[in-house]
């Protein structure tokens, strides 16, 4: 099976639309067919796991984090076929961004920053929510920004070029904050404090970053489902040839990338706020902690599908949990041995390999050998459906 869902002999994207007949047919591809009852049970556990899971409150709300990581890594990733490894970038820049723009508003950033720590902003309910939200709004803006600019420099690269400079830009700017006495530095900077208690603040962070994951994930299905999602598939599939159909590969590209830095430069911003402290090396910038967890998490569901990324980010979420508690110590050699595993034996992915054992469950397009394509069946299970 093929990238784009069809299987081996069926052609991409672009060799399936020429194909097609002149006077007939239609074709929907990426078109998410997931049961209304999944979607049920995930928002019910959603809302109830912060009351039958009090204690673990936090670490459900890392859990909605992960799945937006490996979501927003997927975009250039998995649909568009370029492999980054410095999405984190957009993760600290919003971080940083939300930080001096929320404590801008009531002091003078470097006066605050040169004490190094020693000082915290205490704002009331009003104050505190009003510079989280423009902060939150700055933080998505200023992203989108930086990847468009910096998307004209990198997208020149392709392969393995590509990934060690988007790798690069996550280290230079690591180095950068890290030299910035007035951000901080690497002695960081506090975040103005919660008005409130800590179960709290807890819940709070854990609503808002459910509701960004669960936003992150529709836009994605939209967007997906559009031409903007065939074209990126395009591109993965084939760019010369996209080029030549007439698709402005770069414009396709800094988008893709800038919807990703949206998406993780807001996470960065409520990621800073819920833990209270900001600095490079471990919160901001952690490449080889986040940075590398969202591209596992991502293959190890299956890259390229809709429902990949999530299925793989609460997998790997669960496993390193459950290492950190019982097995300390050797929590990053069973998580090694799982990325060995997934990149030796399981490259396709847990959804990758669910549509070769069974596609007919996903509507996936079928070559019958003869140059004609049907589909297997109607997809109760959220993969891409196509249908002529």
């Amino acid at each position: 099976m093929t990238s784009d869902n069809t299987l081996p002999g069926s052609g991409g994207l672009a060799d399936q639309a020429a194909a097609r007949p002149a006077g007939g047919g239609s074709i929907a591809v990426n078109a998410d067919t997931t049961p209304w009852y999944v979607y049920a049970a995930v928002i019910g556990f959603a809302v109830v796991a912060p009351f039958v899971f009090p204690a673990y409150t936090t670490q459900i709300a890392f859990l909605w984090l992960m799945i937006l990581f490996a979501l927003t890594w997927d975009i250039a990733g998995g649909q568009m076929g370029y492999n980054s490894l410095g999405n984190i970038f957009f993760f600290g820049a919003g971080m940083y961004i939300s930080a001096v723009v929320q404590i801008g508003l009531f002091t003078d950033v470097g006066t605050y920053t040169s004490a190094r720590g020693g000082e915290q902003l205490v704002l009331d309910h009003g104050d505190y929510f009003y510079g989280l939200l423009l902060g939150t709004g700055a933080a998505a803006i200023g992203c989108v920004v930086l990847a468009l600019l910096l998307g004209r420099i990198v997208f020149g690269l392709r392969g393995p070029y590509f990934a060690i400079g988007t790798l690069g830009i996550a280290l230079a700017a690591r180095e950068l904050a890290g030299t910035w006495e007035w951000i901080g530095g690497g002695s960081g900077i506090a975040m103005p404090v919660y008005p409130g208690l800590p179960h709290e603040k807890s819940v709070v962070f854990y609503i808002v970053l459910f509701t960004l994951a669960a936003l992150t994930f529709a836009f994605l299905r939209w967007l997906y489902a559009t031409r903007f999602g065939l074209a990126i598939n395009a591109i993965r599939d084939d760019e010369e040839k996209a080029e030549a159909m007439g698709i402005h590969t770069l414009r396709h590209k800094q988008v893709a990338w800038a919807v990703a830095a949206f998406f993780l430069g807001m996470s960065g911003a409520i990621f800073g706020n819920m833990t209270g402290f900001v600095e490079p090396l471990e919160v901001a910038f952690p490449t080889v902690t986040f940075g590398i967890f969202m591209v596992v998490m991502a293959l190890l569901g299956g890259k390229g599908t809709l429902w990949g990324p999530v299925i793989g980010a609460t997998l790997f979420h669960i496993v390193k949990e459950v290492t950190w508690t019982y097995l300390l110590g050797w929590q990053w050699v069973a998580l090694g041995l799982l990325i060995v595993v997934n990149v030796v034996f399981f490259q396709e992915g847990i959804m990758g390999w669910m549509q070769r054992r069974w596609p007919e469950r996903f509507g996936i397009v079928v070559d019958d050998g003869a140059g004609k394509a049907t589909v297997a069946g109607a997809a109760p299970a959220g993969g891409r459906e196509a249908a002529q």
